[in-house]
């Protein structure tokens, strides 16, 4: 009965994703509905105890990685740097190489930071334009973009500053360049059979006679609008606009290599240097490396936007830097109610059942990356289900990778992999957001996008295999 609770928990929480519910107001009712078939005098200290207790320390950990994160986009995007990296892909790689240029854009951008719903909004107009004028099936064109934007640049690649990548950080005690041949090898799979897929099913559906018309038929007319708005005099050089996505590179890298250096193991903070305090505050540094390191550098690629488009962006700002903080408190409360479900579940006695059915697979990197992307598919969400497996298994996965003598740094690189591997089912929101902006349907392209979300899986494995087989980190 206990392990039908949990079940039934997770379920709900599931089909209100699905149905488009907000994941906010569901999945403290999902959670406190399982703790009230428990144990009904439990409901109110668990809700404070335990669900806003761990919802609150998620927000305080990664809501400015969200926001910097979102404000960067934004920016991107109203300087018109996005538009004019999109130009020169399709002027320097070539029209008739549609699906290799949406995918390069879309790496590009989130790789440089952008997040993964500003990246949809962005490419899908010069996509659309792209795949008319080489008359490719309209319906195929979220695949391009799922590969490009929510896959091996979203938690495979080392540095990504996306936030799958730098939830693992402060478990594992690791930084954003966790195993960096492994990440490396990995992405390279998973863009290699991606494109390969891609391309077999442009072959296969354009040798049927079917063209770009046949699925844009259905586009709503806002959609058609978006496709017919040409593109802006004057962009900027291509070379500027990837500046900034550099930076946030580099300065990732830099800042996660410094900042140990400059603070050692702990810093505390006392009132011989800040007199108002009453008393002294201590942290440790290696936990918040990586999420430092990330906010330094999205700040710095913020800093270098403005001064590089300030006359292009001076105007709009105001307004879009609202939008994108809307944007960012909506999805990390959505992560961290998220959390803070994972937390009360694996409160319950039903989970142990879970648990123990899991710790069944021997191989503790399996076991990770099994545990992960089964419940990332569940919530439909990548760092959501991420956040659920480690808020209630972490212990587990860092005492099995110790007794195996594997590095941390690979259970980093894993679990961030397979965060993002199932969590593209029907009821994602990227998805769904994904199939809104085509104006497409989840029967006209979900196939394709169902595709690279199985590439994506297997290259989890593929990374695990290539670790046994060669050691590599």
């Amino acid at each position: 009965m206990s392990f039908l609770i949990v079940l039934a928990a997770l379920v709900f929480l599931m089909l209100a994703a699905y149905r488009g519910y907000s994941v906010i107001l569901f999945a403290p009712i999902a959670a406190l509905g399982a703790v009230l078939l428990t144990d009904p005098g439990a409901v109110a200290p668990v809700f404070s105890g335990i669900f806003m207790d761990k919802m609150v320390g998620f927000i305080k950990l990664y809501f400015p990685v969200f926001l910097l994160g979102a404000v960067f986009g934004k920016l991107i995007e109203l300087s018109g740097f996005s538009e004019a990296i999109v130009v020169a892909a399709i002027k320097y790689i070539g029209r008739s190489r549609a699906n290799a240029v949406i995918v390069l854009v879309c790496a590009l951008l989130t790789y440089g930071g952008v997040s993964l719903f500003v990246v949809v909004f962005a490419v899908y107009p010069f996509a659309a334009e792209l795949y008319r004028q080489s008359n490719i099936p309209k319906r195929l064109m979220p695949g391009a973009i799922a590969l490009g934007a929510f896959s091996f640049t979203m938690d495979t690649l080392p540095g990504t500053p996306q936030i799958q990548n730098i939830i693992p950080t402060t478990f594992f005690k690791t930084t954003g360049w966790a195993a960096p041949y492994l990440g490396v090898i990995g992405a390279i799979a998973t863009l290699a059979a991606g494109l390969a897929f891609l391309e077999w099913r442009r072959r296969s559906v354009m040798a049927k006679g079917e063209g770009y018309a046949a699925a844009s038929a259905g586009a709503t007319a806002a959609t058609a609008a978006t496709v017919a708005a040409p593109v802006r005099a004057g962009l900027p050089h291509p070379l500027l606009s990837l500046a900034p996505l550099v930076m946030v590179g580099v300065a990732n890298f830099a800042l996660t290599k410094l900042i140990p250096g400059w603070y050692g193991d702990s810093y505390a903070l006392t009132s011989d240097a800040l007199p108002g305090l009453h008393a002294p505050v201590s942290l440790t540094i290696k936990p918040v490396v990586g999420i430092w390191a990330v906010e330094g550098a999205l700040l710095l690629g913020i800093l270098l936007t403005v001064a590089t488009a300030y006359t292009r962006i001076k105007n709009s700002f105001a307004e879009g830097t609202k939008v994108a903080v809307g944007g960012a408190l909506l999805a990390a409360m959505n992560t961290a109610s998220e959390y803070g479900f994972g937390g009360v579940i694996a409160a319950l006695p039903g989970f142990l059942s879970v648990s123990n059915a899991l710790r069944s697979v021997p191989d503790p990197l399996v076991n990770a990356a099994v545990s992960v992307t089964a419940l990332a598919g569940i919530t439909g969400s990548a760092s959501g289900g991420m956040s659920i497996a480690l808020a209630a298994m972490s212990e587990q996965f860092i005492r099995a990778a110790e007794a195996a003598h594997i590095p941390l740094e690979v259970m980093h690189r894993v679990v961030a992999m397979a965060s993002g591997g199932m969590d593209t089912l029907p009821h994602n929101g990227a998805v769904i957001t994904l199939l809104a902006v085509t104006g497409l349907t989840h029967r006209q392209s979900y196939r394709d996008i169902f595709g690279i979300t199985v590439i994506k899986t297997l290259a989890v494995f593929f990374v695990i295999a290539v670790y046994y087989l060669t050691g590599l980190v």
